[in-house]
């Protein structure tokens, strides 16, 4: 199995205008979008995606979709967390059955678990797929943040190989190398640019649902051919989206940026609201002075 490395866009979720389904049709535009702007790979259901706010059986409508159109054209890895175990363990079956390629599991976010739960929670899901697993560390929606000894702890688990790391404190991607060694390769999560040159491997990147030819080329830049100076050219061409794509705004920010850019995904579920209509004019600007193209129409 070949190793995941490089930018991964983890996935809006397009519903219909009135915000009741799925928009399946936006979906695979903008799969498409994705792949032919370079990205490395896709993953639905994380945060991004909304998937707390959606059923089953749309989670499963989301999973079928991208996988059909993406066509083993990249990895897709779908994220199946769940506050009670046995539910994220039945998710990552389905994940698996339905033709993932691996799966990103955020921890329980209710229960703050201990770190001996932790691990009992991960393994019982690692024991029942074959699929690689990549946890996801975001203290700020998860109110459990798992240190690099904790990380340390979970590589241990033969099959949980990657991590994406949201924190702000980049020194963790340092520790996590240092710790864990080749048993676990890290993604950054919100610190793109920074994590590269301190070992981070991939990006689950907001912004390449927006941007996904720089996104693409920020981490070819300094990951595959170690140029500082090209990558934080890109990374300063990409830094004022960031900020729209991140903090309160990072479901209701892409949304608008993808609809200005032509690939209308629908509203946020609610409790999120759409971005005001008095910040869109600042968003695009952001968005002409990238210079974006508009994506092929299906």
């Amino acid at each position: 199995m070949a190793k995941f490395r490089g930018t991964y866009t983890v996935l809006v979720t397009p519903f219909t205008a009135d915000g009741t389904r799925i928009d399946t049709a936006a979906l695979r535009r903008l799969v498409d979008y994705q792949i032919e702007g370079g990205v490395h790979g896709l993953v639905p259901l994380g945060s991004t995606g909304e998937f707390l706010s959606m059923t089953r059986e749309e989670r499963a409508e989301v999973i079928s979709t991208v996988i059909d159109q993406t066509r083993r054209r990249v990895p897709v890895l779908i994220g199946t967390g769940a506050e009670w175990t046995p539910d994220a363990v039945a998710l990552s079956k389905e994940a698996e059955a339905m033709g993932a390629d691996g799966v990103m599991i955020i921890p329980p976010f209710y229960s703050v678990p201990t770190d001996e739960e932790l691990y009992v929670h991960y393994k019982a899901i690692a024991d029942a797929i074959s699929l690689p697993i990549m946890i996801y560390n975001n203290p700020a929606t998860a109110n459990v943040d798992m240190l690099p000894p904790v990380v340390a702890k979970l590589s241990e688990i033969p099959n949980v190989l990657y991590i994406k790391e949201s924190t702000l404190d980049v020194t963790r991607v340092r520790d996590i190398v240092r710790l864990c060694g080749d048993r676990m390769t890290v993604f950054a999560g919100v610190l793109g640019y920074e994590s590269f040159f301190l070992g981070a491997e991939g990006w689950v990147a907001v912004c390449s649902n927006v941007a996904p030819r720089f996104s693409a080329q920020l981490f070819e830049a300094a990951a595959d051919r170690n140029n500082p100076a090209e990558a934080r050219a890109i990374h300063e061409k990409l830094v004022d989206l960031l900020w729209w794509v991140g903090g309160p705004r990072y479901v209701s920010g892409t949304k608008a940026a993808l609809e200005m850019i032509g690939l209308s995904v629908g509203p946020p579920r609610a409790p999120r609201l759409p971005l005001p209509q008095q910040m869109r004019g600042d968003l695009q600007a952001v968005l002409q002075r990238l210079d974006l193209s508009l994506p092929k129409a299906a």
